[in-house]
C-alpha cells in the first residue's frame, strides 16, 4: 500500500539475516517513523509494546525474531528460549503462535550450522505468503461488494463499517478487511468507509483513517458507538471486520466492541462480514466465548489519550479521575450465528463447522 505515494510493506528487510524494519505504529498518525529490529529483544518489544500489532503481522514478525535469534545463537537452548519470549507478548491472536510453531518445527531437526539460513529463508516465506493470502482473500471479498454496487443507485457508493484496524498494516500488505476494499477503490468502484475509532487505542481513528487516507479511499471517522444508529437509518450497506482468532466452528475473536456491531448487524438486517486468512483459525478450540484467552492490557491505556494539540506537539492527556478503577479487555468473542459469512484466502463460507471444512478439509480433519 501506499504513504506519500510509495509503497510499502509493514515489515521488510533491511540486512539480509540481521536486521528488519518496521513502521511504529504507536507514534502514527502523527509520525511516520521507522524502526530496525536487529534481535530477539527487538522483535519481543515491538510485539509488546505494539510497534507492531494485527495478528498476522505478529506472527510475521515473530517469525523474524526466531530468525535474528538462529544468526546469534542456533543452539536449541536458543530456539526454545526464542519460542517462550515471543510467545509471552500477546496471548490471545494466535498467528503468533502458529508462526512459532512453524518455525520451529521447521528448525528442529536442522544441524545448528544450518538454522541460520533456514529461518531467515522460511520467515521471508512466511511475510510473502502473508501478502498472497490477504490479496487472495481480497478479491473473494471484492465479489460481495460487487454485487451491492450493482443494487445502488448510480452514483451512490457502497458504504462499509469497519472496527479497530485490519488494513495493511495490520498484515504485511493488503489487510483482511481492507483487501476487498482497496480492491474496489482500485477497480473504480465507489466505496465509502465508516471507521469507528475503537477505544482505547483508537486504531480506528490513527490507523484505519490514516492508510484509507493514504491511499486515496473515501472515509469518514465516527465514535464507537454510532455504528448501530448508522445502521438503523440504512446508513451502512455492509460491516466488514477482521479477527485475532477464529474457532473451527466459526466463533471470531476481535478487537473488544466487535460483538456489539455484530449484535447491531443482526438487528438490522446488514450483513456481517469477516475477513481472516486461515491462519488465524485455531481448529483446537469450539466454543470461542468459553475457551479463547481475552488479553486484558494495563488500565492505564483507559486512562490516557494522546493526541497532536493545536500547536503540532504530540502530548497525552488524562480523561478520567486519577484515583479511578481501571479495566481493559482487549478482545470480545462474536459468536459464529451473527456474522453472515467468513472471507478467506479460498472463498467465502459461512461461519460454522461445515463451511470452514468445506474450504480447509486438510485442517477440519483434526478440528475439535
Amino acid at each position: 500500500m501506499k504513504v506519500l505515494g510509495k509503497a510499502y510493506r509493514s515489515i521488510w528487510p533491511l540486512e539480509i539475516g540481521k536486521s528488519v524494519g518496521i513502521i511504529d505504529q504507536t507514534r502514527l498518525p502523527h509520525q511516520f517513523v521507522e524502526v530496525e529490529l536487529n534481535n530477539l529483544q527487538d522483535a519481543a518489544t515491538s510485539i509488546q509494546d505494539m510497534w507492531v500489532r494485527g495478528a498476522p503481522l505478529i506472527g510475521a514478525t515473530a517469525a523474524y525474531g526466531v530468525a535474528l535469534e538462529m544468526a546469534r545463537d542456533p543452539s536449541d537452548a536458543a530456539l526454545d528460549n526464542a519460542w517462550e519470549v515471543l510467545h509471552a507478548t500477546r496471548p490471545t491472536a494466535i498467528n503468533l503462535r502458529w508462526a512459532l510453531n512453524d518455525m520451529r518445527k521447521l528448525l528442529s531437526p536442522l544441524a545448528s550450522e544450518l538454522r541460520a539460513k533456514a529461518a531467515w529463508n522460511r520467515a521471508t516465506e512466511i511475510n510473502d505468503a502473508d501478502v498472497a493470502c490477504n490479496k487472495a482473500l481480497g478479491q473473494h471479498g471484492l465479489k460481495l461488494i460487487e454485487e451491492i454496487a450493482a443494487q445502488k443507485p448510480d452514483g451512490e457508493p457502497v458504504n462499509i463499517l469497519t472496527h479497530c484496524n485490519a488494513g495493511w498494516l495490520a498484515t504485511v500488505d493488503w489487510g483482511t478487511a481492507t483487501s476487498p476494499i482497496y480492491q474496489a477503490h482500485n477497480k473504480g468502484i465507489k466505496v465509502h468507509v465508516w471507521v469507528e475509532e475503537t477505544r482505547p487505542r483508537n486504531q480506528g481513528a490513527g490507523l484505519t483513517a490514516w492508510e484509507l487516507g493514504q491511499h486515496g479511499v473515501p472515509h469518514t471517522l465516527l465514535v464507537d458507538n454510532a455504528g448501530g444508529h448508522l445502521m438503523q437509518h440504512d446508513m451502512v450497506d455492509m460491516c466488514i471486520v477482521g479477527t485475532d482468532r477464529t474457532t473451527a466452528h466459526g466463533d471470531v475473536c476481535n478487537k473488544i466492541g466487535t460483538y456489539l456491531k455484530a449484535l447491531a448487524a443482526y438487528d438490522n438486517g446488514v450483513p456481517f462480514y469477516v475477513a481472516l486468512p486461515s491462519s488465524t483459525i485455531d481448529w483446537t478450540v469450539a466454543d470461542g466465548v468459553k475457551e479463547i484467552p481475552i488479553e486484558e492490557r494495563d488500565g492505564e491505556e483507559v486512562a490516557w489519550i494522546s493526541g497532536e494539540t493545536a500547536s503540532g506537539n504530540v502530548e497525552k492527556v488524562r480523561i478520567c479521575p486519577a484515583e479511578t478503577p481501571l479495566s481493559n479487555f482487549a478482545f470480545d468473542v462474536t459468536p459464529s450465528k451473527y456474522v453472515t459469512a467468513l472471507i478467506t484466502e479460498r472463498g467465502v463460507c459461512s461461519a460454522s463447522k461445515e463451511g470452514l471444512a468445506g474450504l480447509f478439509p486438510e485442517e477440519a480433519k483434526e478440528a475439535v
